[in-house]
């Protein structure tokens, strides 16, 4: 439900607004790429339903179809760019420490309404391979650090450009596990836990999403073959009009062979593994087969035969694993996206409307 904070007042008027969002998605666009290495490519917004490439979330969200006359079949408006990205970057021939990130529109006509969600999504998305000696903690904490400084980047250049704006943000990050963060505050809902550390800290980043913690729940749900619950979270700014955390990124590493196996039998999901032919989720040798690949093709992104498709936001369906076995429509031509990514959402609607704002992230009671 969306509430209009009471006395609230926008800061810039609806010409001014235009411009200025312009300006953000220009100048941030720069920054994140110079940052984490990115080239911005053209993302679809709609897809053939028979590639399995569109993401279907929770697994119940209804996805806007219609009917194309000219090729005689039916469209699907993306929920997301989870699986597309994968497949675009082998595609594309992206190689290790370098990704894409694309400008990102959906429709999800199910989606909860509220401050911050709408049924129109709006955001940059990205992902980049990497290698195994980059598979850890220190590397996520480093691309949190560089996304942080990326956004404030692009503040300073907005208040220059319109000094009626007094949104302010901190550029120092508080890193903290769900577990420590559910230990601090054992008696507060996840999300109550995400306001207080915020109000205290003004930035932070959750990590290690996804596993059961000491309470037996998890912090939030993630998918089991899709982050690895040891390298991943969310980007957490304070929020000052609603008092309370406004989550601006959720990302992590991708599952490696060991880590998938783990989840899998952790979420209780081990139906999955049936694409493998009932045996372990995912080979043991499969970096080895995908580092002697990468080294034939003179560093350009190989993945192995054995990869999963990621899903989207942290609120995941079933997934479709990509095998040796798999279906037709998610392996065209042979074609496997790359198994070791990280990969980042930024919703943009919210993070526009925070930048814009001097009292809050409403701009003129419109979901820009």
């Amino acid at each position: 439900m969306v509430k209009i904070p009471e006395n609230y007042t926008p800061s810039l008027g609806l010409y001014e607004t235009q411009k200025a969002i312009g300006l953000i998605k220009n100048v941030f666009l720069v920054k994140i790429c110079a940052a984490l290495h990115l080239k911005r490519v053209t993302a679809p917004l709609f897809v053939d339903p028979s590639t399995g490439l569109n993401d279907d979330l929770n697994g119940v969200e209804r996805p806007v179809e219609f009917d194309i006359p000219a090729v005689g079949g039916n469209a699907q408006v993306v929920h997301s760019l989870a699986k597309w990205k994968r497949l675009a970057l082998h595609d594309y021939g992206f190689y290790v420490g370098n990704g894409l990130v694309a400008d990102m529109n959906a429709i999800r006509r199910d989606e909860e309404l509220d401050n911050l969600h709408s049924i129109y999504v709006d955001q940059w998305d990205w992902e980049k391979v990497i290698d195994r000696d980059t598979r850890n903690m220190a590397y996520l904490e480093d691309t949190v650090r560089r996304i942080v400084s990326a956004i404030c980047g692009t503040l300073d250049e907005l208040k220059w450009q319109f000094s009626g704006l007094s949104t302010e943000l901190c550029r120092d990050v508080y890193f903290i596990t769900a577990q420590e963060l559910e230990d601090r505050y054992p008696d507060l809902t996840p999300k109550q836990r995400e306001n207080v550390i915020v109000r205290e800290h003004r930035t932070v980043f959750i990590e290690q999403i996804g596993g059961v913690l000491k309470s037996g729940k998890p912090h939030d749900g993630r998918a089991p073959d899709y982050d690895d619950w040891d390298m991943n979270g969310d980007i957490l700014f304070y929020n000052p009009i609603l008092d309370s955390a406004l989550e601006i990124s959720s990302m992590g590493i991708r599952v490696s062979p060991e880590s998938l196996d783990r989840q899998l039998t952790l979420a209780g999901c081990d139906d999955r593994r049936a694409a493998f032919g009932g045996g372990p989720a995912v080979p043991q040798n499969a970096f080895k087969r995908r580092a002697a690949a990468h080294h034939r093709r003179r560093h350009r992104a190989v993945a192995p035969l054995y990869a999963s498709a990621r899903q989207s936001t942290y609120r995941r369906g079933a997934s479709f694993p990509l095998g040796r076995g798999d279906p037709p429509r998610l392996c065209r031509k042979g074609r496997y996206p790359a198994v070791i990514t990280l990969e980042a959402e930024y919703n943009r609607s919210p993070l526009l409307r925070f930048l814009l704002c001097s009292r809050g992230p409403f701009l003129c009671r419109k979901n820009l």
